[in-house]
């Protein structure tokens, strides 16, 4: 992939982390700065979720979209950037939200494809229930570790899953609704990408010091949460 961007001397690899790739992926770059072995990290997010929707199936299709996004890590010596980060998998939580058919655990067969099982399939409810506690704890899981307030938070930037799911997360907070980023409106659910979206559209609104929570769920379950104490004054 580096050549294709016209990146010399560069590596790359995926992160597999559904709907909470970006996270685990900040996460992990951020360790590679940290270390001291690199000192330019991309972060990409990227999304085609219409390859694996269901059309016919309207439980699905009006949620997924198509995105990406990407952002830049590098070093500082100042107190900015990533501060803290928790992440968490269940791997309990596979059967809610997965595609039955495919890979090693059920090979692609002529059955599978009239099943139709290379979509995406959720049992909405349940995924939700635990998307509600899931993102809503692990974000005041990081505040409370870092002796942060409500009133400390300038943005919450939420996975956009589900409009009631941000809600609930940012009322657990203590968050009120005009701090936190919501574009599920226009794009949808574009999994790894809706995080690095939210921060490109709200990118002029952001200031130097401004405390952000990055907070998401995805199918697996994964879920994570990280403080960034914004680095710069886009304007």
């Amino acid at each position: 992939m580096p050549t294709w961007c016209g990146l010399k001397n560069a590596w790359s690899f995926d992160i597999n982390a559904a709907c909470s790739g970006f996270v685990f992926a900040l996460h992990t770059a951020s360790k590679f700065i940290e270390s001291g072995t690199h000192k330019k990290v991309i972060v990409v997010g990227a999304e085609k979720m219409s390859m694996m929707t269901d059309y016919t199936d309207r439980t699905t299709c009006v949620l997924f979209g198509d995105g990406a996004g990407a952002v830049l890590l590098e070093p500082t010596t100042e107190e900015f950037g990533i501060m803290d980060a928790i992440m968490k998998t269940d791997g309990a939580g596979r059967q809610f939200l997965h595609q039955k058919g495919g890979g090693a655990v059920k090979p692609a067969s002529q059955e599978t494809i009239d099943f139709r099982e290379h979509y995406i399939y959720q049992e909405g409810q349940s995924v939700f229930k635990f998307a509600v506690v899931g993102m809503a704890d692990i974000s005041v899981e990081i505040m409370e570790r870092n002796n942060l307030k409500s009133e400390d938070i300038a943005w919450l930037v939420p996975h956009q899953a589900n409009l009631r799911i941000i809600d609930a997360t940012a009322r657990r907070m203590g968050v009120s609704k005009d701090k936190v980023m919501i574009n599920i409106d226009k794009y949808g659910n574009t999994t790894s990408a809706t995080i690095p979206l939210c921060l490109w559209e709200w990118e002029n609104q952001l200031k130097k010091g401004d405390n952000l929570i990055l907070s998401a769920f995805g199918g697996g379950f994964t879920w994570g949460a990280i403080w960034i104490k914004w680095g710069y004054d886009r304007k």
